[in-house]
């Protein structure tokens, strides 16, 4: 392994301001959303009352909701040693704690991490890229891994979310509010003005959709760009993501199925044999792409170019 010395890196500017654009854009959208409910007559503090709720609850306890999903059983440095080493050298150059190990017994070649910061992180593997994966290539995935507890993604995308469930609850009340007359409401009282509510929550919902999974799909470029420069090794994470995409095809559909409830965590997302993606409405960016970044990097670095 290499040296354990702390590291800099340097942010693609490029992303990066597509990334805030994104969340501008987002805000943006749902401060004009807010606004026309209040116009509309809305009353939104109950429905958002319950949504704060939910989000907060799994802002808090994402690491236990994903490890009971998963399966995941965390492990001690004695039961992982190699493991613990290799995730120790990589917190020590992000300058974080060490989180949380965690290990999943299955054959598919993937890990995650998740934390609402760097004190409360968990890394968790799979048995399936321990052994498909040489000691280079698994310190690159779990260097990606930590770039996203180091970047606070799961602090941006919780906030992102919000919105969307919000939108998404406020979308199911109004229908059965429509169908039943419900909230305190009559049937066919002011339905008109309900049904344009509706309708503009309906397009709402779904561009807001939209711009959360585009902002983590730059959240994944992202910890790839941060990870391969803290490794020291894009190549290697190159290498890791074509190896492990090479072998979704071998995966029982009853062990991908396993790990799809933590897709949006994963390094690639675990999807069955014939699903196919749009990019549009994918949480990771096209692995073609991502790879081909990797190697432009790779290039860089060589030369002592960023």
């Amino acid at each position: 392994m290499t040296s354990t010395t702390t590291r800099k890196f340097h942010k693609d500017k490029g992303l990066v301001s597509r990334m805030y654009f994104t969340m501008f854009m987002l805000g943006f959208l749902y401060a004009m959303f807010a606004l026309f409910l209040m116009a509309a007559g809305m009353q939104l503090i109950f429905v958002g009352g319950i949504v704060c709720v939910m989000v907060i609850v799994q802002y808090y306890m994402s690491d236990r909701l994903i490890l009971m999903s998963t399966g995941a059983k965390e492990v001690s440095p004695e039961e992982e040693p190699a493991l613990y080493k290799m995730i120790k050298l990589l917190a020590d150059r992000y300058e974080m704690p060490m989180p949380k190990v965690a290990i999943i017994d299955t054959s598919i070649p993937n890990a995650f991490a998740t934390g609402r910061n760097p004190k409360n992180a968990l890394v968790a593997v799979t048995t399936g890229i321990q052994r498909r994966l040489n000691e280079r290539e698994l310190q690159a995935v779990i260097g990606h891994e930590l770039a996203h507890v180091a970047n606070r993604d799961m602090r941006v995308l919780a906030i992102a979310n919000f919105l969307v469930t919000l939108t998404s609850f406020l979308m199911t009340m109004l229908f059965w509010n429509m169908l039943f007359g419900g909230m305190g409401g009559r049937r066919g009282n002011n339905g008109g003005g309900l049904m344009v509510v509706y309708l503009v929550t309906i397009i709402v919902y779904f561009i807001g959709q939209l711009l959360v999974l585009a902002l983590t799909r730059y959240r994944e470029y992202g910890a790839d760009h941060t990870g391969a420069e803290i490794s020291g090794d894009p190549g290697g994470l190159a290498d890791a993501l074509e190896k492990i995409s090479g072998t979704v095809n071998t995966i029982p559909d009853k062990d991908l199925r396993k790990l799809q409830t933590a897709n949006a965590f994963l390094i690639i997302p675990a999807a069955l044999k014939g699903e196919g993606s749009m990019n549009l409405f994918s949480t990771h960016p096209p692995l073609e792409e991502r790879v081909k970044r990797l190697r432009e990097l790779e290039q860089r670095m060589r030369y002592g170019l960023r």
